[in-house]
């Protein structure tokens, strides 16, 4: 088995956090590839232009010719350390989380953490006047909204679960989903201001996300509902197997009944000279067929 089959292994019978963590894996080192041959062949732009091609716009007429980023901006990276972080933060606390509930709620609450952010992120760009000079320039990517979104929800979940820190000891998950969305979302708020405002929609779907089920309500089952249509949709259907039976003549019954009545006579003339056991193991087995037909 070769890498690429290796990896089309582990990624089919992976865990939804674990397909989280690859695609956005994948899209940044592809990505990364991207940018090394647009420099050794001198291409310039073509980084920037799949990057625009896959970035959530913050203009409307911009996000009407691309749709689809809306979705494909959630597991776009442009540095690394913005991946790594975005990517540690939703391993530990996607592992709290699945102590709870499951991999389908996960998925969900990732993708509609997403679009939150993204719906917020646009909506304040062509409202607030301090966006004006930018805002057909402005593109917005990583995993940050989504990320925040479950961490928010964990807290809101289980605000009192323990989680030990380095140095520090054991601190309630509350005051750290607290002081992650401070740091990331608040601070400095001038600095990456877009980036910012999706986090902020992330975390108020993660906040919402989980009051609703501790009510028992997933709002983000019609996303599993979509992905499954999808995925059944373009999953490979097995061929049905037919088989044909030439329909049997009255000769070939009476001829088949009449060979099965010689053999059968044959066994009853051996069981009468040599007894029950002197038969074979396959006479023994069409006695008893023969038997049981009878009954």
């Amino acid at each position: 088995m070769n890498l690429l089959d290796e990896i089309k292994k582990q990624f089919s019978s992976g865990s939804n956090l674990m397909k989280i963590i690859y695609i956005n894996s994948a899209v940044f080192l592809l990505l990364a590839v991207v940018k090394i041959i647009t420099f050794l062949l001198q291409v310039p732009g073509l980084s920037d232009k799949i990057l625009g091609f896959l970035a959530v716009p913050a203009a409307f007429d911009d996000l009407l010719r691309k749709p689809w980023t809306i979705l494909t901006y959630m597991f776009l990276h442009e540095g690394f350390l913005h991946l790594l972080f975005n990517m540690l933060w939703l391993y530990w606390f996607s592992t709290i989380f699945l102590h709870y509930f499951n991999h389908k709620k996960l998925l969900n609450l990732y993708i509609m953490g997403g679009l939150a952010g993204a719906i917020l992120y646009i909506i304040s760009f062509n409202l607030f006047p301090a966006f004006s000079e930018v805002i057909h320039v402005s593109i917005a990517m990583g995993a940050s909204a989504s990320v925040m979104a479950i961490v928010v929800a964990t807290a809101a979940y289980v605000p009192n679960y323990q989680v030990r820190m380095f140095l520090i000891g054991t601190v309630p998950i509350k005051y750290i989903a607290i002081g992650i969305l401070l740091l990331t979302s608040v601070f400095d708020f001038s600095v990456n201001t877009g980036g910012k405002i999706a986090h902020l929609g992330g975390a108020l779907m993660g906040f919402v996300y989980a009051g609703r089920l501790r009510k028992g309500t997933d709002i983000g089952s019609w996303v599993s509902s979509i992905i499954d249509y999808f995925v059944t949709l373009f999953r490979p259907r097995k061929e049905m197997k037919v088989t044909y039976r030439r329909p049997v003549s009255d000769y070939d019954y009476n001829k088949s009944k009449a060979d099965n009545q010689k053999q059968l006579d044959r066994i009853l003339e051996k069981i009468s000279k040599g007894g029950y056991e002197s038969l074979s193991k396959e006479e023994k087995e069409l006695l008893f067929k023969e038997s049981n037909k009878k009954n």
